[in-house]
């Protein structure tokens, strides 16, 4: 018998053991890292970094060959004849093989504006999916919340079957004693199966809304996964990514103006051509030679029609855009706020009185207990009010967990978690 306790404590202990347990902040970060979406965002640091990697090779010399042959209907020829002297006219098939290399050697700052651009660029797209992924929390909130209504609403049910297992017990003795009318045994069986088709259709629910978290976290839970209760303090700020996402609009808009402003800055560029070709620099000299130029180009676009002043001026009223769009959502986020304020008021003065009536009536099923034993009501008598109590405590249970979803709703859209 020692044996048998120890196999069964050994059993169950590593069940318990087994059975997976999840928070809602892991929830969080679940859906955060496994999530299609998170993916995006070394993705994006990805692309970023090749792109400011191309935009450096500027700096690097442009070296390009370049080969043509032509024939033209008419060269160059002098407009009068020396005496004693020959010109020999150049040659109309005509040839040339070029290696030409340009160095920038200063573009005012470009290069700088444009990749310190392309890095804020990055930043906000991120931040855009962390937008995106903040508000799959809602989803979250409501399968989780959801899933712990399953579970306690399985723990009532199983609490109401016992209750009929035990009164179906006392019903038994007393038809066998005369005192109660087989039929009340029959009443309570038949309570007893809608029990268990109550408590399958539990079991199904929560595996489904478990399977939908499993989806929106991307990862896999075990039936028997318990949710523990989560933490609430309403009390503490927290700041949305929304918020972050507007502030970089308004960096990334700073950093277009600076590449408008360096776009007129002067342009430097060293040049060498060396070429082997018939003609070469010398025209008059009729055959195949090697040459070679260098030099420095300087370009300055000192007037551009005031395009970079009305450049900036567009720029400028996407600047109010964005603030009107962080003003619009700072005023909806604060009425979210404020219904959510009322609704968790509601729902904790409902609870109150949800308390009210259980007691009383946990009080009338003690009097319908005592009565039925006696034969004074019968079994369905009994069964409807135990199944008033059962009602009330699951709208108990639905109220408690409308204000924990309320709340947990409240922290999500002011930024707390």
């Amino acid at each position: 018998m020692r044996n048998l306790i120890i196999i069964l404590f050994l059993f169950f202990g590593s069940f318990l053991q087994a059975q997976q347990k999840i928070t809602l902040n892991e929830c969080y970060d679940l859906a955060e890292k496994n999530y299609p979406l998170a993916k995006q965002t070394n993705l994006l640091q990805q692309k970023s970094a090749l792109e400011i990697d191309a935009l450096n090779k500027a700096k690097l010399p442009k070296i390009d060959i370049n080969a043509q042959a032509t024939y033209q209907s008419a060269v160059t020829q002098l407009p009068i004849s020396l005496p004693n002297v020959t010109i020999t006219p150049l040659n109309k098939d005509q040839y040339r093989a070029t290696l030409d290399v340009n160095q920038l050697i200063y573009n005012g700052g470009m290069i700088e504006a444009n990749s310190k651009l392309k890095e804020v660029q990055t930043q906000t797209f991120q931040q855009q999916v962390a937008v995106n992924l903040y508000q799959l929390k809602s989803r979250i909130n409501y399968s989780y919340m959801m899933i712990l209504l399953w579970q306690e609403q399985n723990r009532l049910l199983i609490s109401k079957k016992n209750s009929i297992l035990e009164k179906i017990s006392e019903v038994k003795s007393g038809v066998r004693n005369g005192a109660i009318l087989p039929a009340s045994e029959q009443v309570l069986e038949a309570e007893l199966l809608k029990l268990e088709q109550a408590l399958t259709e539990n079991s199904f629910q929560r595996i489904k809304e478990l399977q939908n978290l499993a989806s929106l976290t991307t990862t896999s839970f075990a039936e028997n996964t318990i949710l523990e209760q989560p933490i609430l303090n309403l009390e503490t700020n927290g700041t949305r990514p929304e918020i972050h996402f507007f502030e970089l609009q308004q960096t990334q808009i700073e950093a277009s103006k600076d590449v408008i402003s360096k776009s007129n800055l002067p342009k430097l560029n060293a040049f060498g051509q060396a070429g082997y070709g018939n003609p070469g620099l010398n025209m008059l000299n009729n055959s195949f030679e090697s040459f070679y130029i260098v030099g420095l180009k300087l370009n300055w676009n000192v007037f551009d029609w005031n395009k970079s002043k009305t450049d900036k001026e567009a720029l400028d009223v996407a600047k109010e855009i964005i603030s009107t769009e962080k003003e619009t959502f700072e005023i909806n986020n604060q009425m979210q706020l404020n219904e959510l304020k009322s609704e968790i008021l509601k729902m904790e003065t409902i609870i109150k009185t949800d308390v009210q009536i259980i007691q009383l009536r946990e009080k009338v099923l003690q009097s319908y207990d005592s009565q039925l034993r006696n034969g004074v009501i019968t079994s369905s008598d009994y069964v409807t009010e135990l199944n008033n109590l059962f009602d009330a405590k699951t709208n108990q249970k639905v109220h408690e967990t409308q204000l924990q979803l309320a709340k947990i709703n409240y922290q999500t859209i002011k930024g707390q978690n």
